[in-house]
């Protein structure tokens, strides 16, 4: 009997204990850590010639669309620091090339079919275009902060922040490339992820003292645990849920040369009658649609506060944004809650492709018990894609509208404790957490085939 325990018994500390006796595991895990170190200390590097104190005024009237943001940056945008513009405008570029992709059927079988030179093309033009809106968002910041007296400077100095700004997206866009090649995990989502965690205690502390002096009452911090208890699960759940269909395979084939989206069942490695699955994912956007939707949410917002409020389209930009940020009307509870559906929809479109898997299905002569290969094993995809996605797009948009919910029952503001910020920790934590399980086994079998 092998003494290794499974991967569904091991605790978080029994993995993270094998990956530290494996060297290269134990390299790319300090890389990670090294890469928290450096954003950290970017976090509290000031930007030069900047009134901090009137930057904290003007997040804390841009109300809940700035108190996010600058939950995802680490609180680099109230403090205004290298990293205030965080990895927004790579997320923002990442939205119009998915966009481009989806709109343009060519484009995307040419990046799909194109091999790595295509995907890396696709990447670079990404990164070209990050840095654009990078460019012109902090511009825009720079020019908000001259306006509202946190920035008093000639235009040489207004010139430098920006340009400041900018390459604290650049240096930001870089770790995270560096995360994905060289440690464990999605390098953006672990950026995002250190900078809710890295906030943490300074929210349990804020906590703490709403409740000291009364401002949170008991029962709203009984609602409050409870609230996050139930989400903790809630997310859990929703990020490991999947729907699996069987896949019948009527020929012999490799153990490597089935595409790695097909699960492998318990009835042998492969041959005439082996039976594996096809793993459809409750979420399997993750909480991509959430931060879409909050891309969205933050255009008008933003346009109105340079244009300002004695301005017609400013007036006009700020009751947009009203109607894309959940607060007193239901009407913005459903425009917001239909944007997350609407990305969760988009983004599954994207990243699954039913005529790709139904031409792999027939390629590797496999099929779905029951149904017929071809057009029929594409609808049946489609409808059960379809189904599950609509269930999952339904949980998605009810863990987003919690962000903004849970401040209005326990008066406790926008922190880790609300939905969309929990759903990253959780949801990034998980993901790591099974790249470095998928690690481990990787070499468990290699060892075993040696």
């Amino acid at each position: 009997m092998s003494s290794r325990k499974s991967s569904a018994t091991r605790s978080v500390g029994q993995t993270l204990t094998l990956a530290a006796r494996i060297p290269e595991l134990r390299r790319r895990l300090v890389v990670v850590v090294a890469v928290f170190a450096v954003y950290v200390l970017g976090l509290h590097i000031p930007l030069p010639n900047v009134d901090h104190d009137a930057v904290r005024r003007l997040v804390d009237s841009g109300g809940s669309l700035l108190g996010l943001v600058d939950l995802f940056s680490g609180g680099a945008l109230r403090a205004c620091t290298l990293f205030a513009m965080g990895l927004t405008p790579y997320i923002d570029a990442s939205i119009v090339a998915q966009m481009a992709l989806f709109a343009v059927p060519a484009w995307q079988k040419m990046v799909r079919e194109g091999g790595e030179m295509a995907r890396k093309e696709y990447a670079k033009k990404t990164r070209i275009l990050a840095m654009s809106i990078a460019a012109i968002q902090s511009g825009g910041a720079v020019y908000l902060l001259h306006n509202r007296g946190a920035l008093a400077a000639s235009l040489p100095v207004l010139i430098v922040d920006a340009l400041i700004l900018t390459a604290g997206t650049a240096f930001l866009m870089w770790l995270a490339e560096i995360v994905t090649v060289k440690g464990v995990g999605n390098g953006v989502s672990l950026l995002i992820f250190c900078g809710i965690v890295v906030r943490l205690p300074v929210q349990i502390a804020g906590v703490v003292n709403g409740i000291g002096v009364g401002a949170i009452k008991p029962w709203q911090t009984v609602v409050l645990i409870a609230l996050f208890l139930v989400s903790i699960a809630g997310i859990v759940m929703l990020s490991l849920a999947q729907r699996r269909i069987p896949i019948q395979h009527v020929r012999k084939i490799g153990l490597n040369s089935f595409p790695s989206r097909f699960g492998r069942g318990t009835e042998g490695r492969g041959g005439v009658g082996s039976v594996s699955y096809l793993p459809l994912k409750l979420n399997s956007a993750g909480v991509i649609p959430i931060l879409f939707a909050a891309s969205i949410q933050l255009l008008p917002a933003t346009i109105a506060m340079f244009l300002g409020a004695q301005s017609h389209v400013g007036v006009d930009m700020r009751r947009l944004a009203t109607w894309l940020t959940p607060g007193h009307t239901a009407i913005s509870w459903l425009v917001y809650g239909a944007l997350v559906m609407f990305f969760t929809y988009f983004y599954t479109a994207v990243s699954f492709n039913t005529d790709q898997v139904t031409d792999d299905l027939r390629t590797h002569g496999s099929f779905i018990p029951g149904i017929r290969p071809g057009k029929s094993t594409h609808d049946y995809l489609d409808t059960v894609l379809t189904r599950v996605t609509l269930a999952g797009a339904f949980a998605l948009a009810a863990v987003a509208l919690l962000q903004y919910a849970v401040p209005m029952l326990t008066n406790a503001g926008l922190s880790i404790l609300g939905g969309t910020s929990l759903l990253i920790v959780v949801g990034v934590a998980l993901d790591t957490f099974q790249s470095i399980e998928a690690q481990l086994s990787m070499r468990h079998y290699e060892s075993f085939i040696r």
